[in-house]
């Protein structure tokens, strides 16, 4: 099974990475596992694809061990594709999952089903110490309920609907996982890594 360093000290991140990665022959660690002390990494990348590349660079550079990175977001249409990059940021440091997606809910507020269209979108990055770099992506689309709904998941998984009205925070995490942004770009990592991908 191979090993890769998350790029992360998100615990919840950790756990969903592992549900995905490890039934497809993958194991997924924390820098402190591998036997290091815990940094943070500056994201001032301008896109997904460049933050996830700058934490696994940058892991990798500090561990001299393969490892993976995910960026993701939330990008809401009638908000110009905010607030995109900076999900984990919106509204500023002092919010919590809660209060940023009651935020949006604001932002929102008598907006019709029609123009509430969003999607989640995940890029992965893994490199290796020889220089070797595999992305993958995947896409979400759906759109934003008026009032949170469900116990489930996490960041703005309560707000977030799926196409057939099903509410990410209401679903299992094994069905999450199929339609999830993660899951996709997880199962097309997978897939680049083994040439095959498994359910």
């Amino acid at each position: 099974m191979e090993r890769f360093v998350l790029a992360s000290n998100n615990k919840k991140k950790m756990k969903e990475m592992r549900r995905i990665l490890e039934p497809l022959g993958f194991e997924v660690v924390t820098v402190a596992d591998a036997g290091f002390e815990p940094v943070d990494v500056e994201e001032n990348g301008s896109t997904f694809e460049q933050n996830a590349y700058i934490k696994a660079k940058a892991i990798c550079e500090y561990t001299k061990f393969p490892s993976i990175a995910d960026d993701s977001g939330l990008c809401v249409d009638f908000l110009d594709g905010q607030p995109g990059i900076y999900s984990a940021r919106f509204g500023g440091e002092g919010l919590d999952d809660t209060g940023r997606y009651e935020l949006l809910l604001q932002k929102l507020a008598g907006v019709p089903k029609e123009k509430r269209g969003a999607q989640f979108v995940c890029s992965i990055c893994c490199v290796y110490p020889d220089g070797k770099v595999i992305r993958a992506n995947g896409v979400c689309k759906g759109f934003i309920s008026e009032k949170p709904s469900g116990n489930g998941g996490f960041g703005y998984d309560p707000v977030f609907l799926l196409p057939d009205g099903r509410c990410f925070a209401e679903i299992s995490d094994e069905q999450k996982d199929l339609f999830s942004h993660r899951g996709l770009a997880l199962r097309e990592f997978a897939e680049k890594m083994t040439g095959k991908v498994e359910n």
